[in-house]
């Protein structure tokens, strides 16, 4: 089975192509990073337009770099949410119309359930049943995974994602955008242990995340430093690096905690944020103390991309699932809601 994937969630144009029997065939990729760089964050309605502009001329590339014409497909998937609305119209009325004009059938993908799945493909896939950890620019969550389409919510954000404190943090430090690698590089020259940051709702039982205290934390020790007139590229290096310390060791006691409720040892860690190194290299030091073991997507697929996408839907299409006629998104959609595969 060969499917297109299309994914207009957000800020990048993704398309790719997935074989059943080769794996992924062919993949491009258009991000809108400097459309939006000037705003300090995504304007929707720029979103939209550009993804009307890109997306066909992504799809015509992708078809020729994998050597084939639309008729050869078996399906299409295309990001039906969580996301932003006019963006997901884009890809959604695009996908639901060349499948119906091929003749094949067309899904709906999740774009969490996306991002939980782009592991899947590695060489080295993990097996099910593990914890994903969900971390990007609109989402933080703690997800158990007992197959496709099986998910128990254990803990998510209260308030801002991940993701989004790392956006609000470089702006605050004049980083720029997008903030998460504003951060980390910025974190490389960070004296360690100069600046010691809060590690929210870690004292508390549960698993969800709160991450505004943090992001507030963040501007009172930037507007004291100016203040003092101490600010200067060693102390935002400084404060990069604590606000980041904070984050990952927040999101890591988090994750081995969520290991021992469940009494698993395997965790995927998928979403933009997971390209942070810092994090990466923590959570292996983590879960090797105690016999478990971390996966991650390769990087360019940690953000939004249609590879994930495009494996998403051939899982489903597999089993027969399919949209009916007529274009549905869902812009808010819990994952949990989903139907097992």
């Amino acid at each position: 089975m060969r499917v297109l994937g299309l994914e207009t969630s957000c800020d990048e144009t993704g398309v790719a192509i997935y074989d059943t029997e080769q794996g992924l065939v062919a993949e491009a990729l258009y991000s809108q990073i400097a459309l939006h760089a000037e705003y300090g964050g995504v304007v929707p309605e720029l979103a939209s337009r550009d993804h009307v502009r890109k997306l066909l001329p992504l799809i015509r590339e992708v078809l020729a770099k994998a050597n084939m014409q639309g008729s050869e497909l078996d399906g299409v998937a295309f990001t039906k949410g969580p996301g932003l609305a006019g963006a997901l119209m884009v890809g959604a009325c695009a996908g639901r119309a060349m499948a119906y004009g091929w003749g094949v059938p067309a899904i709906g993908v999740h774009h969490m359930e996306g991002h939980l799945l782009a592991p899947m493909l590695e060489a080295d896939a993990p097996a099910f049943p593990f914890i994903a950890l969900l971390v990007s620019g609109g989402h933080t969550q703690l997800v158990r995974v007992d197959g496709i389409g099986r998910y128990t919510l254990l803990g998510e954000s209260l308030d801002d994602a991940a993701g989004e404190a790392f956006d609000k943090a470089a702006k605050m430090l004049e980083l720029g955008y997008p903030g998460g690698p504003q951060v980390a590089k910025a974190a490389e020259r960070g004296r360690e242990g100069h600046y010691t940051f809060p590690r929210p709702m870690v004292n508390r039982p549960g698993l969800d995340f709160s991450f505004s205290g943090l992001k507030t934390f963040t501007l009172n020790t930037v507007t004291a430093s100016r203040a003092a007139g101490t600010y200067d590229a060693q102390d935002q290096a400084d404060i990069a690096a604590a606000f980041q310390e904070a984050v990952v060791a927040t999101l890591v006691i988090k994750c081995h905690r969520a290991l021992v409720q469940e009494n698993l040892s395997t965790l995927v860690i998928a979403g933009g944020v997971s390209a942070n190194t810092v994090l990466r290299a923590r959570l292996a030091e983590k879960l090797a103390k105690t016999g478990g073991r971390v996966y991650y997507p390769r990087p360019e697929f940690c953000t939004d991309n249609g590879a994930m996408i495009a494996y998403a839907g051939h899982c489903r299409l597999a089993v027969g699932q399919h949209e009916e006629l007529g274009v549905t998104i869902r812009p808010r959609w819990p994952m949990t809601e989903l139907d097992a595969v």
